[in-house]
């Protein structure tokens, strides 16, 4: 398939874009800073890097014309403006999307989108709390990413992957499953998230849902 990949540039990106092209995938990269993408990426035959904004339409349809699915590794920063950009690039990607006919979106989330399937966790609601009090910017954003997808994804296959803590270990290995269902833990490798998403994308078992995955 033909993937455009959103959030390569950082760490978990660049891991999925990794795992696309093993998996034989060919990938469009949409950065607004192409030159954090290391040569293992650039140079591949199989990937298109185009540079531009999330805000920028124009420069967003020609790179989700022709592709298969939207990937995106999207997620907040450490200074994270107010004004909820990432829910406003969503939904400016899903409008386009949808003009052009394309139906797939896997999108990077947190334990902070709630879910109909979640159960209390004393651990997982501790977490949340935290980034609802100390990055409160990145909390409200990401709580209206998964507003906006699951409001204007009504014409598209989407999944919203929630992620605990990240870590750069290499185990491929994940669990599925939601909040305080007693299989899910507090950390993830970036190379599992990764393996998760393309699996995902190849079996598409989790089409309008919005798993926990982890480590085991």
């Amino acid at each position: 398939m033909r993937l455009l990949i959103l959030g390569g540039t950082g760490p978990s990106g660049i891991k999925l874009i990794e795992e696309a092209l093993a998996s034989s995938h060919t990938v469009v990269v949409y950065a607004r800073s192409p030159g954090k993408l290391p040569p293992s990426i650039t140079d591949s035959v199989s990937v298109t890097v185009l540079e531009g904004q999330l805000t920028d339409a124009d420069a967003l349809t020609k790179a989700i014309e022709g592709v298969d699915a939207v990937l995106s590794a999207l997620g907040p920063g450490a200074s994270h403006p107010s004004n909820t950009p990432l829910a406003h690039a969503y939904s400016l990607v899903i409008d386009i999307m949808k003009k052009h006919g394309v139906r797939r979106l896997i999108a990077l989330g947190t334990a902070s989108i709630k879910d109909e399937h979640d159960k209390f966790s004393v651990t997982f609601a501790a977490l949340v709390s935290g980034i609802m009090i100390f990055a409160h910017s990145a909390y409200n954003d990401i709580v209206a990413i998964g507003d906006t997808i699951r409001s204007q994804g009504e014409d598209l296959e989407w999944t919203i992957v929630r992620v605990p803590l990240l870590n750069n270990h290499g185990t491929r290995e994940v669990v599925a499953g939601y909040v305080g269902d007693g299989k899910t833990k507090t950390t993830l490798s970036r190379t599992a998230f990764a393996v998760f998403i393309i699996g995902e994308l190849e079996k598409n078992e989790w089409g309008k849902k919005a798993p926990l995955i982890c480590s085991p």
